[in-house]
C-alpha cells in the first residue's frame, strides 16, 4: 500500500512542476513607479494592484465567458506579450480643462484561442480590457471581473433601489450611497459604478469602466455571504419588451436571454477600471474616463454649443405676476423664452407635455412649436425639446429630420433607465444619428456616461445621479450626497443634476413640496453647484419669476460657463465638504460645499497666477442657519498670495468669480 502510495505521488510531482512553470508572471508599473500591477496567466488569469507598499486589488481572477463552453483566461497558454508607453496630450474642447495628458505604460497579452488583454498603469490607477480576433459573431455568456480586497473595507454603494418594475436590470441609477463594509452588502443586491472603496488611510480605490460600447454595463456585489470581494454583474439581453413604468414611458424588459452580449468576433471590449487616490482631493479632478474612451466621431464640432438651460419641470411652470395662465402654452414658453435671452442664458427645454408622451409628432394643442421656435430665434435662444426614449426610438430618423429642420437645437432623452447591450448600443446609434442632424443631446435617466461623451461630444449631459429633482419628494441628507458625488459619480462624467433652487432650507426648516420645491441647504451652496458639478449642459431649475426677484444670485449663476480650460481640486473630504476651481479664459470660478455640519476652511488663492483680480463672492449669511436663503456678497481685491477664511453653515456654500485685472 505504501509503495503504490508513493508511486502515485511521484507520479503527480511532475504535473505540479509543469503546472508552476505554465504559470507566467507580469508586471507594469506607473510612470511614476509608484503603482504596480501584475498579472498571472495560467490555469486562470489573476491580477493584482498595488500602491508602493498597500495592496489596493489582492489576486483577482478574470475570464470571458462564451457559448460553446469556451472560457477566455481558463488555462490560458500565452501566445506573445508586448510592452509599450505613452505620453501625450489630446484636446478637449467640451470638458472640465482644454486638454488631458495621456501617460501609461501598458503590456498586451496574447493568448491561443484568438484573444488578448490589455493591461495599463498611469499614475493615478490601472485598467484592463479583453479583445477578441475571432470570425463571425460571438455570443458572451458572462464575464468575470472581480475586486478582491486584504480587508472588509468600508465602500461608497449607490445600490438599485428602483422597485417599480419586476426586472432587476431597470432602474434610475439614483441613489443615496450606503457607506458599509463589503461584507455588510445583502444577497442578491447590485451596486452600480462608479463605487469608492476606503482601502488604508488615506488610499481609496474607485471602480468603474469606460469606452462601454455595445455591451452591457457593469454592476459590483459582493462573492457570497460575509465576502470582503467585489465582482462584477451584468444584464442579460433582454428578450420580452413592452411599454410600463411610469406613465407607460418606460420600456420594460419581462424577459431576458442566457446571454448578456452577442457581438462581432473581432472586437475591444470596455475597459475595468480602478483610480488609486492618496488625497480625496485628487478624484475631484480625474480624467481616466476621457483617457480610456474612444476619440471623437464627430469631425466637425464647431456646431456644438454649451451653455445654460432654463428649466420648467421642477418649478412646475410656478411663474407668477403674469396676465395669462402659467402651464404648457405658448405664452408661459415665451416668459421662460424672455428670462433666457435678458440673462444671456443659451436654452430653453419644453419638458414633458409639450407632446405626446409616446407620440412625438402628436403636440399639445396649446404648443404651437413652429411660432414658438421664430420667436426663441429673434431672442437668440435655442430650445431643446423633452423625449421619452420610447417616444423617439418609434421614429428616430424621421423625428430627428423634422425637429431639426424646424430649428430645435436638440433633445432631452428621459426614461432610458437601462444599461443592457440593446440599450447601451441604442444610445450610440441616437447620439450618431443626432449628430448628423446638428442635434445636441441630453441623456437624462441614464446610466452613467462611462466614455460616450468624449465620443460623441454632442451629447452634453447625462443623469445616473439623485439630483434636485428628489427634494421634491424628500430626502434625508441631500448635501451629504451633493459633497460626496464630485468624488465618485462625477468621475464617471457630467451630471444633469439640475440645480439653481431659488427656495433654501435649513435642516430643520425643510419640507418635500411638489409644487413649489425647496432645496436643502443654503444659497451659496445652490450656487457653488455651477462650478463644481461638471455639466456642459446645465439646467437652471427654478422659475423665471423667482430669479429675476433674485437678480443677484441670477447674475452670478448667468456669468459661469459650462466648459472651462483649467480645473483645480482644491480640498475636500467624501461626504464631508468638497472646494474646487476652474478657469475659464483668464477668469477663475470657484466653491466650495459642506454637508449638514458647519466648518470653516481656508481657499489658498495661489492658482491664480500672476496679477490682481476682483473677486465677486457670495457666503453663506450670518443667519443661514435659521433661514437658509441669507448670504452675503461681497467684491474685493486679491492676488495669488492671499489666503481666505470661509465659514460654511450647516448645509452650506460659498461661491466666487475672481476677474483679472488689467
Amino acid at each position: 500500500m505504501k509503495i503504490k502510495l508513493l508511486l502515485s505521488l511521484c507520479l503527480c510531482m511532475p504535473l505540479t512542476v509543469a503546472f508552476a512553470q505554465s504559470t507566467k508572471s507580469y508586471h507594469v508599473k506607473s510612470p511614476d513607479g509608484k503603482i504596480d500591477l501584475s498579472i498571472a496567466a495560467g490555469t486562470t488569469i489573476r491580477w493584482a494592484a498595488k500602491y508602493q507598499e498597500t495592496e489596493v486589488i489582492m489576486p483577482s481572477s478574470i475570464s470571458m465567458t462564451l457559448a460553446g463552453g469556451e472560457v477566455l483566461g481558463k488555462n490560458a497558454a500565452v501566445k506573445s506579450s508586448k510592452t509599450s508607453s505613452a505620453d501625450e496630450y489630446f484636446n478637449t474642447p467640451l470638458y472640465k480643462k482644454d486638454k488631458v495628458r495621456n501617460q501609461y505604460n501598458q503590456i498586451a497579452i496574447n493568448f491561443k484561442g484568438d484573444y488578448s488583454l490589455v493591461f495599463r498603469a498611469y499614475n493615478d490607477g490601472v485598467a484592463y480590457r479583453f479583445i477578441t480576433q475571432k470570425k463571425g459573431d460571438i455570443t458572451i455568456e458572462n464575464e468575470e471581473a472581480n475586486f478582491n480586497f486584504k480587508n472588509d473595507d468600508k465602500a461608497f454603494l449607490p445600490f438599485v433601489n428602483d422597485f417599480r418594475n419586476k426586472d432587476k436590470w431597470t432602474t434610475s441609477f439614483e441613489a443615496l450611497y450606503d457607506n458599509i463594509n463589503i461584507s455588510a452588502i445583502k444577497k442578491d443586491t447590485l451596486a452600480f459604478l462608479p463605487v469608492l472603496v476606503d482601502v488604508a488611510n488615506p488610499i481609496k480605490a474607485a471602480i468603474l469602466e469606460a469606452d462601454l460600447e455595445n455591451y452591457p454595463g457593469m454592476y459590483l456585489t459582493n462573492d457570497g455571504q460575509n465576502s470582503k470581494n467585489l465582482k462584477g454583474a451584468f444584464a442579460q439581453y433582454p428578450t420580452v419588451e413592452h411599454t410600463g413604468g411610469y406613465a407607460n414611458m418606460n420600456y420594460v424588459v419581462n424577459g431576458r436571454a442566457n446571454y448578456i452580449a452577442k457581438t462581432a468576433g473581432s472586437r475591444s471590449f470596455p475597459w475595468r477600471v480602478v483610480i488609486i487616490s492618496t488625497e480625496d482631493k485628487q478624484l475631484a479632478n480625474s480624467d481616466m474616463v476621457q483617457k480610456l474612451s474612444s476619440p471623437s466621431r464627430v469631425a466637425d464640432i464647431s456646431w456644438i454649443k454649451p451653455g445654460k438651460v432654463a428649466w420648467d419641470w421642477w418649478n412646475d411652470w410656478n411663474i407668477s405676476h403674469v396676465d395669462f395662465k402659467a402651464g404648457i402654452n405658448n405664452p408661459t414658453y415665451k416668459y421662460y423664452i424672455d428670462f433666457a435671452s435678458a440673462n444671456k442664458i443659451e436654452y430653453v427645454v419644453l419638458d414633458e407635455g409639450w407632446s405626446s408622451n409616446v407620440d412625438l409628432n402628436q403636440i399639445s394643442p396649446e404648443i404651437n412649436l413652429s411660432e414658438l421656435l421664430d420667436y426663441a430665434r429673434q431672442k437668440n435662444v435655442g430650445l431643446i425639446l423633452w423625449t421619452s426614449w420610447y417616444a423617439l426610438t418609434r421614429q428616430t430618423d424621421a423625428a430627428l429630420a423634422k425637429f431639426s429642420a424646424m430649428g430645435v437645437k436638440g433633445f432631452k432623452i428621459d426614461f432610458i433607465d437601462r444599461d443592457d447591450q440593446k440599450m447601451v448600443s441604442s444610445l450610440y446609434d441616437i447620439a450618431q444619428k443626432a449628430a448628423d442632424h446638428h442635434l445636441i443631446v441630453d441623456y437624462h435617466g441614464m446610466y452613467k456616461p462611462s466614455g460616450i461623451q468624449r465620443t460623441y461630444p454632442n451629447i452634453l449631459n447625462f443623469e445616473g445621479v439623485k439630483g434636485l429633482e428628489n427634494l421634491k419628494w424628500g430626502v434625508v441628507n441631500h448635501p451629504g450626497y451633493d459633497v460626496s458625488i464630485p468624488f465618485i459619480r462625477m468621475l464617471s462624467g457630467p451630471m444633469d443634476y439640475t440645480p439653481g433652487a431659488m427656495r433654501n432650507a435649513s435642516k430643520t426648516n425643510y419640507r418635500p413640496v411638489n409644487g413649489n420645491p425647496m432645496s436643502q441647504g443654503t444659497r451659496s451652496h445652490q450656487l457653488a453647484m455651477y462650478t463644481i458639478f461638471e455639466a456642459p449642459l446645465q439646467m437652471m431649475a427654478d422659475n423665471p419669476t423667482i430669479y429675476t426677484k433674485e437678480q443677484e444670485s441670477t447674475d452670478f449663476i448667468a456669468a459661469v460657463p459650462t466648459t472651462f480650460n483649467e480645473t483645480v481640486a482644491l480640498d475636500g473630504k467624501v461626504g464631508e465638504y468638497v472646494a474646487i476651481a476652474r478657469r475659464k479664459g483668464t477668469t477663475w470660478f470657484a466653491g466650495a460645499m459642506t454637508n449638514w455640519d458647519a466648518r470653516d476652511l481656508t481657499i489658498d488663492l495661489s492658482f491664480l497666477g500672476e496679477g490682481s483680480y476682483k473677486a465677486i463672492i457670495f457666503e453663506d449669511g450670518v443667519n443661514a442657519d435659521k433661514d437658509a436663503t441669507d448670504y452675503k456678497r461681497t467684491v474685493s481685491a486679491v492676488t495669488s498670495k492671499d489666503k481666505l477664511t470661509i465659514k460654511l453653515a450647516s448645509g452650506g456654500g460659498w461661491a466666487a468669480r475672481f476677474e483679472k485685472v488689467n
